[in-house]
C-alpha cells in the first residue's frame, strides 16, 4: 500500500504486507556492522545541557538464536544458489558478528527480490566495513549478471587527525537491477563555469558552441568510409547526414585539408554526465539535518529516485531511519513505503513529513491503535512503548535505553510563554498494571529538582484516587503571557490521549522545539494517479 510507514522488523512487514513485483525502487540504508551505537540528539534552547540523547540503533549484530534461525530458513528456501553461497560463507566466517549481520541482510534481500518489479533497481548504501561481502551476497540473490554500478559517494572530507589509515571520507553504493529489462534516466549536473568559459569558446549567432570531432573511433565501417570535403575517413555520421549538416553550418571545415569538426551548442549540452563518483552532495546539515545518526542528505536520495523511478512509482525503504528516502519520494511525486524497527524513527518521521507538505495524509501500520495495542506493545518492549508514549504528547525521548539511568525522566518537552524564556516539561511513562500515589510523589521531586515547569504523568492503568488527589495538591504553574494556571502534575492515560479527550494544558507561543522542525516545502508535492 503506498504512502505507508510500518513499525516493525522488516522481514516480518515485507512477507506480511507487501505484495510480489509491486515496488519500481528500493532505497536501503541499513547498518553497516560497525560495532557503534548511534545517538540520536533533539533540539533544545540555549543553555540547556544536551543530555536529552538516546540510543537510536545499536550497529552490530551478534550470532545467537535469531541468526541461526534466519540462517535456517535461507538454506531451505526455494533459491539453491544463496543457500550454497551462505553456507559457504559460514564456513570461511564461522559463526560471529559479520556471519550474523549477512544472515540478516541476505534474508531481507531475498524478499526485497521478490516485491520488486521487473523494471526495478536497488540501491544498497554502505560502507567497507561490510561491502566485499554484500556484493557477493547481491551477485547470489539478484544474479552477477543484474550487478550495474558501484557508487562512490564523497560523503565528507577527510578527517584532519593523524591515523595510521588513510582517512576514510566515502561511501558505496551497489546497484543491481531484477532483470535486463529496467528503467534507467541519466542524471546530470550543472557544467562548472570555468570549464563553460574554456569548452565553450566560439560564439555565432545561436550561442556559444564548441568544436568536437567527427570521426568515428572505429576504424571498420565500411558504410561509413567516404570522401567530405576532400577528405576520406571513417566518418560518425552518414554522407546524408554530413551533407545535411554542412549546409545549415553545423559541420565546419577551418581551412581546407581540415578535417571538418561539427558545432555542439552550450543549449544543446544537458550538463555534466554524472558518473559512478559522486563529489557533489555534502552531507545533511544546517536545517536539512533532524539530528539523526547515519542521516543521508535529500539531494542523494533525489538522484538516485530520478534516475530510477518515474513520478507515480512506488519507492521502499524498509531500513528509513528518519525517513529521507520517503521525504524525497514524497517530493518528487512517488508513492512510497518505509519500515523502521523502532517507535522513535517512525515518531520523527511522522513529525518531519506533517513539517514539510502541509495536508500530507499517509498510513501508519504497527503502532497502537487502540488500549489493547498499547498493552501488548507495552507487555513486549518497555523502552518501545515508553518512546512511543513520548511522541503521543509530543515529547522528546530521554537519555538512553539503560536500566536506572533516566533519573525519573522519560520525556522532555521545551515550551515558550514568554519571549526569549523557554520552560521544560519533564514526562514520566508508567507501562505497567500497577500505579500509585508514591509515583506521583516522584514525579513531583523530578519536577522540583529539574526545576521544570510542569511535569506530566503518561499511564496506560487509570490513576487512583489518591493519585489524582496528590497531583491537585502540587498546585499550579502560572503562564508569564496570559496568568493563566496550569496544574503542576498533570496525570494522562493512555486511552485518553489516543481518543482525544486528554491533552497536556499549558501556552507554547514557540513553533515548538522539541523535535527539529522539517523546513516546509514550498512547492506542492507533484502527486501521481495512483493517489
Amino acid at each position: 500500500m503506498p504512502n505507508s510507514l510500518y513499525y516493525g522488523d522488516n522481514l516480518d512487514v515485507l512477507r506480511e504486507h507487501v505484495k510480489d513485483e509491486s515496488v519500481d525502487l528500493i532505497y536501503l540504508d541499513p547498518p553497516f556492522n560497525s560495532d557503534r551505537d548511534y545517538n540520536i540528539l533533539f533540539d533544545s534552547p540555549k543553555g540547556e545541557q544536551s543530555e536529552a540523547q538516546i540510543v537510536a540503533f545499536k550497529d552490530s549484530w551478534q550470532w545467537g538464536d535469531q541468526a541461526e534461525s534466519e540462517f535456517d530458513d535461507i538454506v531451505r528456501g526455494q533459491n539453491v544458489g544463496v543457500a550454497e553461497m551462505i553456507q559457504s560463507m559460514r564456513r570461511f566466517l564461522g559463526e560471529n558478528d559479520m556471519m550474523a549481520y549477512l544472515v540478516m541482510m541476505a534474508g531481507r534481500l531475498l524478499e526485497l527480490r521478490r516485491v520488486l518489479k521487473p523494471t526495478g533497481s536497488l540501491y544498497l548504501h554502505c560502507d567497507s566495513t561490510a561491502s566485499h561481502y554484500l556484493k557477493i551476497v547481491l551477485d547470489a540473490v539478484f544474479g552477477k549478471e543484474n550487478y550495474r554500478n558501484e557508487i562512490i559517494w564523497k560523503r565528507s572530507n577527510p578527517k584532519s587527525h593523524i591515523s595510521r589509515n588513510f582517512p576514510t571520507c566515502t561511501d558505496t553504493l551497489l546497484r543491481y537491477t531484477k532483470t535486463n529489462d529496467y528503467f534507467y534516466r541519466q542524471p546530470y549536473e550543472t557544467h562548472d563555469p570555468v570549464y563553460v568559459e574554456s569548452a565553450y569558446r566560439y560564439t555565432d549567432e545561436n550561442g556559444q558552441y564548441r568544436l568536437l570531432p567527427l570521426l568515428n573511433p572505429n576504424d571498420n565501417r565500411p558504410n561509413l568510409t567516404y570522401e567530405f570535403l576532400g577528405i576520406t575517413r571513417v566518418w560518425r555520421w552518414t554522407k546524408e547526414r554530413m551533407e545535411k549538416a554542412y549546409r545549415e553550418g553545423i559541420v565546419v571545415q577551418a581551412k581546407p585539408g581540415a578535417v571538418p569538426q561539427y558545432k555542439k551548442y552550450l543549449s544543446e549540452s544537458k550538463g555534466k554526465t554524472v558518473t559512478n563518483c559522486w563529489t557533489d552532495i555534502q552531507q545533511a546539515s544546517g536545517k536539512e539535518s533532524m539530528g539523526y545518526p547515519t542521516q543521508k542528505p535529500v539531494a542523494l536520495l533525489e538522484r538516485i529516485i530520478q534516475a530510477s523511478s518515474n513520478a507515480g512509482d512506488i519507492v521502499l525503504d524498509p531500513f528509513c531511519g528518519c525517513g529521507t528516502a520517503v521525504y524525497a519520494a514524497q517530493k518528487l511525486g512517488r508513492g512510497w513505503i518505509g519500515i523502521d524497527i523502532t517507535h522513535l524513527a517512525i515518531a520523527l518521521i511522522e513529525k518531519r513529513l506533517k513539517d514539510a507538505f502541509p495536508g500530507i495524509g499517509f498510513d501508519v501500520h504497527g503502532t497502537p491503535k487502540d488500549l489493547s495495542g498499547a498493552r501488548d506493545l507495552a507487555a513486549r518492549d518497555k523502552y518501545q512503548f515508553q518512546w512511543w508514549a513520548c511522541s503521543l504528547v509530543n515529547a522528546q525521548p530521554w537519555q538512553g535505553h539503560k536500566k536506572g539511568a533516566d533519573g525519573g525522566i522519560d520525556g522532555l518537552i521545551y515550551f515558550q510563554d514568554e519571549p526569549k524564556a523557554h520552560k521544560k516539561i519533564v514526562v514520566s511513562v508508567k507501562g505497567g498494571g500497577n500505579v500509585n500515589v508514591a509515583m506521583v510523589r516522584d514525579l513531583a521531586h523530578v519536577v522540583e529538582r529539574e526545576k521544570a515547569a510542569i511535569g506530566l504523568f503518561v499511564t496506560l492503568t487509570e490513576p487512583t484516587g489518591p493519585m489524582l488527589k496528590e497531583a491537585a495538591s502540587a498546585g499550579f504553574y502560572a503562564s508569564a503571557a496570559n496568568g493563566k494556571k496550569y496544574r503542576k502534575l498533570q496525570i494522562l492515560t493512555v486511552s485518553g490521549l489516543l481518543d482525544g479527550t486528554e491533552r497536556p494544558e499549558y501556552l507554547d507561543l514557540s513553533i515548538g522545539i522539541t523535535f527539529k522542525k522539517a523546513a516546509r516545502e514550498n512547492k506542492k508535492s507533484e502527486q501521481s494517479p495512483l493517489f
